[in-house]
């Protein structure tokens, strides 16, 4: 068994991946590598060229004809067989799986074709009949938010916002756009779809990363109860960043087509379906007064936000709206906040949660905010950040909007990465370099990370007097076994998509029942009709170390309770485990009196201090709050406009780090999708509607050799209210990194009305002003 001693422990060793080496050798198991039931049609989707087009005639019949083709589901069809999505904010345009008279976006589903094998499917497609009457498209978020396009309208106060504005000496008005940008994971959207006739149910198979309230937000489209839609997912994904939670449409469009069939239908979407029609990240405008002494202290802050969600609300939007409601004032102590948040659907794709949501929107315009006082007072940007900073000693923290940041030493974090950077060095190499006419510039972001999301913030969407029920919290299940032979099997529902998390898993229970963690087996693939879950389950907002590793805690300390228990009714304390599973399965009457046969464990864990919003509107939005301080370095090239990162530093505080290695892994990560926003990906639509980013021949997308190598350090401060100390860490730097970039770019320009991403023909534009 490879059993270690009890003193040892692995959890905050830098343990490789045990995940690896099947993956490594190509026996990795994905949604294309399952064949779960025989007679699987493949399926095609038709979709519309038209931004919005009313669709005056569908004819399928010559599809139909064609030898092979098992059948064609309608947007007809879907309005027939489903319930539009339900979402956060009421909406005047239901949204189902397909347009069923008018479409709404490029690439939405207008039929699917079911045939023989995918390429018929394809083939059949052309035979489809559709004749469009095209509308006027709305493209514009900020004229949209005049007219009903604007269909959420929520305003909050905390503190005297107008009056700290009114005495302070300096006062920042500035607006900010983040464009729209995409996750782009290696493997796209797969679905398997098995529509029980008999049984009035579907069982369906998806790279779906959860979270579960999506399941039943499918279950409400397909008129069934929870009971009746069974989702597995593949022990294996090829990432996902948040994107893949829009799969669930594409269940319920594939469930609708198999039970319009009667075949199990297969659909495997391809990279054009993937940029054009799968979900991108919302794209904000954010207009910014901030009010400052002269000492640069941050006396009142306001924003007045409009969120472009694409054609429809789609679940669980407008989270990447309201996920940072309790950080609106970053990490800094003003306690004057307010908030004008407005929502407004365009012809364009829908959006959803893109890794880090929320925060590279909330960051770009708060922390170009603070670079911009402090040229105009005179201070330097590290400086005007350090005076408001919240102090070590005032931890856990309550902000005005609610959050309850559990722990920090932000100072302490800003001094290692300024260190680290050799920034007053920097700062007068790039002041230097630019009166020798070369552009070079130093940027700083301090973010604050959350993690572990609560239900309930969504619910601020809606004004108190119509969000119904009360939600709230965030909960995780874990299911563990010994076998009679000393076998350890985990049965989580996280869902990962190549973190570690099984690793992670296997160290955490390996600590608790004295074994090497290669003795234990965790199982990645999830099944709703048998995984232990709840409706927070999933793979988002870096919920994994806080509350995903506690619910395997408790199980594991469970078992290690009985374990215990039984060696010392034995006599015997250094019995193997081995010997206590054989008592516990082969002699139950061996057993201490009382005590249930066998080896397993059920536990659930829910974070703490996760209320429901408050009647002021105040709500913890996380559970747990970690720390970024990024410093970056540019240079860029006056002839082409592009942008060379010279140096990136990093310095991260989340907490207990569970596995050094695998953190590591995620800021290279989290910077990766980070660099991409601020130099590279953005979705470009024209005039008409039309994608013009609609391959990776115009959708740039960043490789190793193009990304900056940062240089990484952490500082520890475990959460007092976690179980294991650790906090998230997944979406860290793809929050800061573009803020940090876009500051390192306004100071090598010398201008504030820079936009990411800092493409060389947007950068040489700017160049010609």
């Amino acid at each position: 068994m490879g059993e270690t001693a009890a003193s040892e422990t692995w959890v905050g060793r830098s343990l490789p991946r045990l995940e690896d080496e099947a993956l490594l050798r190509g026996d990795g198991r994905f949604i294309d590598d399952l064949d779960p039931v025989p007679n699987a049609h493949h399926a095609a989707v038709l979709r519309s060229p038209f931004a919005h087009a009313r669709i005056a005639r569908l004819d399928p019949g010559a599809a139909l004809e064609l030898p092979g083709v098992a059948g064609v589901l309608t947007g007809q069809d879907v309005a027939e067989l489903s319930r539009p999505f339900a979402a956060g904010v009421d909406s005047p345009v239901p949204h189902y799986a397909a347009a069923t008279e008018i479409t709404r976006y490029v690439g939405e589903p207008v039929a699917v074709v079911v045939a023989r094998d995918r390429y018929l499917a394809e083939d059949a497609l052309e035979l489809i009949e559709v004749e469009y009457e095209p509308l006027a498209p709305v493209l514009d978020a900020e004229a949209a938010v005049e007219s009903e396009a604007c269909i959420s309208d929520r305003s909050f106060h905390y503190g005297d916002v107008d009056s700290a504005l009114g005495r302070a000496d300096l006062v920042v008005r500035e607006r900010f756009r983040s464009p729209r940008w995409s996750c782009t994971p290696v493997e796209c959207y797969g679905v398997i779809a098995d529509w029980n006739d008999a049984a009035g149910s579907l069982t369906a198979w998806a790279n779906f990363q959860g979270p579960f309230t999506l399941h039943s937000v499918a279950a409400g489209a397909l008129g069934l109860p929870g009971s009746k839609l069974r989702l597995l997912t593949p022990p294996d994904s090829g990432g996902s960043f948040g994107i893949k939670s829009a799969v669930f449409v594409y269940v319920v469009l594939m469930g609708l087509a198999s039970r319009k069939v009667g075949v199990p239908v297969r659909w495997i979407e391809d990279r054009l379906e993937h940029l054009a029609a799968s979900s991108s990240a919302s794209g904000r405008v954010t207009n910014v007064e901030a009010g400052f002494t002269a000492d640069g202290e941050l006396v009142a802050l306001r924003y007045d936000a409009i969120e472009d969600v694409g054609a429809y609300v789609r679940a669980p939007e407008p989270a990447t709206l309201y996920r940072m409601h309790g950080s609106l004032a970053g990490a800094y102590r003003v306690r004057n906040v307010g908030a004008r948040n407005r929502v407004v659907v365009t012809n364009t794709m829908p959006s959803g949660l893109n890794r880090g949501f929320g925060g590279p929107q909330l960051y770009l315009a708060l922390e170009r905010t603070m670079t911009i006082a402090a040229k105009r007072l005179e201070l330097d940007p590290a400086e005007i950040r350090r005076r408001n900073l919240i102090p070590a000693e005032a931890f856990p923290y309550r902000t005005p909007s609610g959050a309850l940041y559990d722990s920090g030493d932000y100072e302490a974090c800003l001094d290692d990465a300024l260190g680290l950077a050799r920034y007053d060095e920097r700062r007068l190499e790039a002041e230097a370099a630019r009166a020798g006419e070369r552009l070079v510039g130093v940027g700083i972001a301090c973010v604050v990370e959350p993690s572990i999301s609560n239900m309930g913030y969504i619910t601020l969407a809606e004004p108190g007097e119509t969000r119904g029920l009360p939600k709230s919290g965030n909960a995780e299940g874990c299911s563990i076994t010994i076998s009679a032979l000393g076998g350890i099997t985990v049965r989580t529902t996280t869902t990962p998509q190549g973190q570690g998390h099984g690793t992670v898993i296997a160290q955490v229970v390996a600590d608790r029942l004295g074994v090497h963690p290669s003795d234990v087996d965790v199982l990645t693939d999830s099944d709703t009709s048998t995984s232990p879950w709840t409706i927070a389950s999933g793979n988002y907002s870096s919920r994994f170390s806080g509350v995903a590793v506690a619910a395997v805690a408790v199980a594991a300390e469970q078992l290690a309770a009985k374990v215990a228990a039984i060696r010392e009714h034995l006599g015997d304390e250094s019995a193997s485990l081995r010997r206590v599973a054989g008592t516990a399965h082969w002699n139950p009457e061996a057993l201490p009196t009382g005590m249930e046969p066998g080896l397993a464990a059920t536990a659930y864990y829910a974070a703490p201090n996760l209320l429901p919003p408050d009647e002021e509107d105040r709500v913890a939005s996380s559970a747990a709050h970690g720390f970024v301080v990024d410093v970056a370095v540019v240079e860029i090239d006056r002839d082409t406009g592009e942008v060379d990162v010279l140096d990136y530093v990093t310095v991260h505080d989340a907490g207990r780090l569970l596995n050094p290695l695998l953190a590591e892994g995620q800021v290279r990560g989290g910077l990766a999708h980070g660099a991409a926003s601020a130099l590279y990906e953005r979705h470009v639509y024209d005039e008409t509607g039309n994608l013009l980013t609609a391959s990776f021949m115009d959708y740039l997308v960043p490789t190793a050799p193009d990304l900056p190598t940062p240089r990484i350090a952490h500082r520890e401060s475990p959460s007092p209210f976690l179980p294991l100390g650790a906090k998230g860490l997944g979406g860290g730097t793809t929050i800061s990194v573009p803020a940090a970039i876009a500051n390192a770019v306004a100071d090598a320009l010398g201008r504030d009305d820079v936009e990411p991403p800092f493409t060389p023909g947007r950068v040489w534009e700017l160049l010609q002003r």
